[in-house]
């Protein structure tokens, strides 16, 4: 697989990397999980060359964490890189608008999620910390600052970086001005490209590495949704796919399909997609199945997109705001 650097971290990873959400299970995300098949996708995705392992304390209350340090014990020698996220103390995605610092992270609850992830990952060190949501009316409040300084001069993290807000790829600017943040974790694809109009060109300046998350929209662009696709109560996607975005998404997804060159896939085609722009440093898929692995990494071998393609791309972006149901 192709390495890409990590910003001004320094190291490098494969430029796609794993995303731990989905292959986590547990309440308030992705049902369909497989706790029997996840030890196999995670060992082939180390085969496959996947170096970089995005989790969060959230993905299974811990569950994920736990899977990812029996992944590194089980392959010591992968060269793996490890990145978790703190979950806001009101567990509220995104904040509300009256949301304090203090509601969602005070310093002491920061220090406590980093030693639970350090003890769930069975880590010294991890590599990169988050912070799982964000509003930048925070940028200047002296705690999650004091907390970042503290975790790095005891060495607990090598890393710091920003989750941001669905559909709101400017609001952390605040916090990039401070010097303290490495790393922006973004949604980005082949409908979300905003975050090339401002945010990947300030992360090029400022050698701050990006993570893009979501490349295949939460699933649309796979291409397997239908008009009447369903999902359970319990799966956030009932949510996110409902009547408000269901239907414009499937319309948007069908006129893609005839950008697909011969002999690919969609998925495919969308990953390619999300790994062009050169601010990126690792693209991070959810990957339950081995299957999804050996699908997803093989993209590592593609060419690069032809510039006729990705202008052909480029007139499907689809800028959205924030609402009720895009949590």
């Amino acid at each position: 697989m192709r390495e890409r650097r990590m910003g001004r971290l320094g190291w490098g990873v494969g430029e796609i990397g794993y995303g731990m959400w989905g292959i986590g299970g547990g309440p308030g995300g992705f049902t369909g999980w497989d706790y029997d098949a996840a030890p196999v996708a995670l060992d082939l995705a180390v085969d496959s060359g996947c170096t970089f392992f995005d989790t969060a304390w959230v993905y299974g209350r811990g569950v994920s964490e736990t899977m990812l340090g029996e992944l590194r014990r089980r392959r010591p020698d992968a060269g793996l890189r490890l990145a978790t996220k703190v979950p806001p103390l009101n567990r509220e995605w995104p904040p509300r608008p009256q949301d304090t610092l203090e509601d969602v992270f005070p310093t002491e609850h920061v220090l406590e999620y980093t030693r639970r992830s350090l003890d769930n990952l069975g880590v010294e060190k991890i590599d990169l910390l988050q912070l799982h949501v964000w509003e930048d009316r925070w940028a200047a409040e002296p705690g999650w600052q004091r907390a970042v300084a503290r975790l790095k001069e005891e060495g607990l993290i090598d890393g710091f970086g920003i989750s941001v807000n669905r559909w709101e790829p400017t609001n952390c600017f605040a916090a990039l001005d401070t010097g303290l943040v490495d790393a922006v974790q973004v949604i980005y694809n082949v409908f979300d490209q905003a975050p090339e109009d401002e945010l990947f060109p300030r992360a090029l300046e400022e050698n701050i590495a990006i993570i893009a998350r979501v490349p295949f929209d939460e699933g649309s662009l796979t291409g397997t949704l239908r008009a009447d696709t369903t999902f359970p109560p319990e799966d956030w996607r009932a949510v996110y796919f409902g009547p408000e975005n269901l239907g414009p998404t499937v319309e948007r997804v069908e006129a893609l399909r005839e950008l697909v060159p011969e002999g690919t896939t969609l998925p495919e085609l969308a990953l390619r997609f999300a790994l062009h722009h050169p601010a990126v440093s690792a693209v991070i898929p959810g990957m339950r199945r081995p299957e999804h692995v050996r699908a997803n990494l093989a993209v590592a071998q593609a060419p690069e997109l032809p510039a006729d393609l990705l202008d052909a791309l480029r007139a499907h972006r689809w800028d959205r705001t924030p609402t009720a149901w895009s949590m």
